[in-house]
């Protein structure tokens, strides 16, 4: 089983995920040339993809769903919200109904040999999911987008083996930055986004001997930066008490432009 991070950011997001036999994207928010292209830097292609599951219908996640279901004729899983927000968006142009499948947050279902779960987070877009993806007894998740997280959404993560976890932006960047006053408070809500310190708090509560690798997302391109980023989450771990050290894990920041390297688990 194997994650890969094609883009993740503000700006575009795309995450593969695959076994032997069954490859699934998570989210087709850059265009078609751009998620082919990671594909293939790592033996990959969008002809191999069985699915793509769509976290929700913000732009930087849905953009390029269009063509790559015109043209590849990919089965599209999200939740009722997500689907009839996206049906009802002219931007990405027409998408075969046929294509789409209505999911329920945590009700499992297959796609090829792999497992999906997908559970609730707290965003303000119709009805967003997070994905955890099971081949046999490992794991991984994709969990971005989120304002808070509750014991739910540390329920739905315990035991993962690899994780892709929002570090959107730094506070004080966000507060004294030029977006406008709504934007700081959208962002900073309770359905906005996870800022460095707390995606550092909820890593502190799922940490264990088994996680082979976390990916840092969805990181904003205006309040943020890799290596504030990075050392926020580490402090965090640092102050937790919960016996690790961030240097028990291997912590890679997902770039905004380029794939990243993939975890085999």
């Amino acid at each position: 089983m194997k994650m890969l991070s094609v883009a993740s950011g503000s700006s575009g997001n795309c995450i593969a995920v695959c076994s032997d036999n069954t490859l699934v994207l998570v989210d087709t928010g850059i265009s078609r040339k751009r998620i082919e292209e990671g594909l293939n830097k790592h033996d990959l292609t969008l002809k191999d993809a069985s699915a793509i599951l769509v976290t929700h219908e913000h732009s930087d996640h849905i953009s390029g769903l269009g063509v790559v279901s015109r043209k590849d004729n990919i089965p599209i899983y999200s939740s009722k919200g997500t689907i009839d927000s996206i049906l009802e968006n002219d931007s990405i142009g027409k998408v075969d109904k046929d294509l789409f499948n209505y999911i329920n947050t945590d009700e499992t279902f297959n796609v090829g040999d792999l497992l999906i779960n997908p559970f609730r987070i707290s965003h303000d877009a119709a009805e967003p999911v997070a994905y955890r993806v099971y081949k046999g007894d490992k794991s991984v998740a994709i969990a971005t987008d989120m304002g808070t997280f509750t014991d739910y959404t540390v329920d739905n993560l315990r035991n993962v083996n690899a994780l892709l976890i929002e570090a959107n932006h730094d506070v004080r960047m966000l507060q004294t930055g030029p977006y406008p006053y709504y934007l700081k408070q959208r962002i900073l809500s309770d359905r906005g986004h996870l800022s460095n310190e707390r995606c550092g708090e909820l890593l502190s509560k799922i940490l264990h001997d088994d996680l082979k690798k976390v990916y840092l997302g969805h990181l904003s391109k205006e309040n943020n930066y890799d290596r504030l980023a990075y050392e926020a989450v580490r402090m965090e771990i640092k102050m937790s008490d919960n016996g690790y050290l961030a240097d028990d894990f291997d912590i890679q920041v997902a770039k905004r432009t380029e794939p990243s390297t993939y975890i085999e688990i």
